[in-house]
């Protein structure tokens, strides 16, 4: 199986519901997000890629113009963490991508969060 990852990055601030007061999640805050989309192919195409990182260049234009600078409460149709961007991702780019397998999500460079789609 070949693999292949691409980073991308954006900043953005967003609230967490559902944590309690003193949380410091639950109060205004932001992040230097990064995005990492994973894909895999069991063959190569004839090129020799799993795919051309070029062709990855609408998950970039997404990203800028959807998320980046913003705040993710009032962009996002759900609590904004980790975990439920990383599916929703995922969720949003895997009919133009099938080679997509995983997204990441970090919010700082200690912290990860990972959906992956079932191998069944």
């Amino acid at each position: 199986m070949y693999k292949i990852s691409k980073q991308f990055a954006f900043s953005a601030s967003h609230i967490l519901g559902g944590l309690p007061q003193e949380h410091p999640c639950s109060r205004l805050h932001g992040h230097n997000y990064v995005v990492t989309v994973h894909l895999r192919a069991s063959q190569l195409n004839e090129t020799g890629f799993v795919k051309d990182y070029r062709e990855l260049d609408n998950v970039k234009k997404y990203i800028d113009e959807t998320l980046d600078h913003r705040h993710l409460n009032d962009v996002l149709p759900f609590n904004p963490t980790a975990e439920n961007m990383a599916k929703y991702l995922y969720d949003t780019f895997k009919a133009d991508i099938p080679e997509l397998y995983a997204v990441e999500v970090s919010e700082t460079p200690k912290t990860t969060a990972i959906y992956e789609a079932d191998s069944k």
